[in-house]
């Protein structure tokens, strides 16, 4: 079966975010053979597939602050050297990894993780800093005001960073929320969404610095290495929408034309929103006839996502969910958190069985020529689909 190419659509940016049931999935239909995915609105050309960057999570997490540093083009050594500092304080305070991202993404949006003094506050120049602000009389990593210390005081890294952890730790139910809104809840900044946009760079600046970190998943009190799923965030801010293998995958040899990965699961299993965002589209995608018909389990060749959900989120990721059993739980234009539900598993549309249907999409694009395979994608951020295949 040959897919049908929709117009082409321009990209949305965010303004101003079970083994026993694997050999089933063979026969599920999403794409390939007589029965191939046809998602009828969403179609588009085949994208060059992007495998983003990633490190293995070690689980000790050391971060060794005077030793060599890794290597990013938008920072230098001293300022990855700060990272290492505001790292090391979290883990001495038993901070979870998520904290130590909230607080990097944090001073690399208040300073680019320079120590700064002021140059309306004269004292701040006789210690010894890495530039000069001006914002009234904030100093340091975490630009902290008169109310947060001494001037010496808020220019100590080791300070100003045990400083933000103990008011992000008041903050309540702090590990759930949005970084953004984490860190403004600490900050009180005049551009309280500026925070959002460090959130990907500075989960890998974690990795790099704490044994991939970011990657790890705070479970029944312990720090465990790709866990998140079933409700666990990982530090990175993502989650598996559910448990389970796929059984079929990304753009196979056999299925070309899979932008997404397929994962079995009993009917009326719980779908998690994979990051916090905003939803772009939930509703019924009409079949080869045009029809709307949903609410009922659908067929091979039937065509359509069925139920489906699309997600924005930071950095113009787009996620997306399909084949839900019923209408979704969110409707377009809703904030979601990471981990909430959104739905729950079906067989709508272009299906010959219970399944979710998932994708992921780079540069705020939602047609398939900016697909890319979720399973590295998913594992890079500590939530991996634990493919089968």
């Amino acid at each position: 079966m040959t897919d049908v190419e929709a117009p082409r659509r321009r990209p949305v940016r965010l303004g101003a975010l079970a083994a026993a049931l694997t050999a089933t999935l063979a026969f599920l239909c999403c794409t390939g053979g007589a029965g191939a995915f046809f998602l009828t609105e969403l179609g588009g050309d085949a994208a060059e597939q992007l495998t983003p960057a990633s490190l293995e999570c070690t689980g000790d997490f050391k971060v060794d602050v005077s030793g060599k540093m890794p290597r990013f083009s938008q920072y230098g050594e001293r300022q990855l050297r700060n990272a290492a500092v505001i790292i090391q304080v979290g883990q001495q305070m038993k901070v979870p990894a998520r904290g130590w991202v909230v607080a990097v993404a944090t001073a690399m949006q208040e300073s680019r993780l320079l120590n700064l003094a002021n140059r309306t506050v004269a004292e701040s120049r006789d210690v010894p800093h890495e530039g000069i602000g001006a914002d009234h009389d904030s100093v340091g990593l975490f630009q902290q005001r008169a109310s947060w210390g001494s001037v010496a005081q808020r220019m100590n890294p080791e300070y100003s960073s045990r400083k933000f952890y103990e008011k992000l730790l008041d903050v309540p139910d702090w590990e759930r929320l949005p970084l953004t809104v984490a860190a403004q809840r600490v900050q009180i900044s005049a551009f309280p969404d500026a925070y959002a946009k460090h959130e990907e760079l500075a989960s890998r600046i974690v990795d790099a610095l704490a044994g991939g970190a970011a990657r790890s998943a705070l479970v029944a009190g312990q720090q465990l290495c790709d866990a998140a799923e079933s409700g666990a965030i990982a530090a990175s801010g993502w989650t598996a929408p559910i448990p389970g293998g796929v059984g079929s995958g990304f753009r196979t040899a056999s299925r070309p034309g899979h932008n997404g990965v397929d994962i079995a699961a009993p009917k009326g299993t719980l779908i998690r929103v994979a990051a916090t965002g905003r939803v772009l589209v939930s509703r019924c995608d009409p079949d080869r006839r045009g029809q709307l018909s949903c609410d009922a389990d659908g067929w091979p060749g039937k065509g359509g996502c069925g139920w489906f959900v699309d997600v924005l989120h930071a950095q113009d990721i787009v996620t997306r969910y399909c084949h839900l059993v019923s209408r979704p739980r969110v409707a377009a234009g809703d904030t979601v958190e990471a981990g909430q539900v959104i739905g729950e598993v079906g067989s709508s549309g272009n299906s010959s069985g219970p399944h979710l249907h998932f994708e992921v999409h780079t540069d705020g694009d939602r047609s398939s020529r900016s697909a890319i395979d979720p399973v590295p994608f998913m594992r890079s951020k500590g939530a991996p689909l634990k493919s089968t295949g």
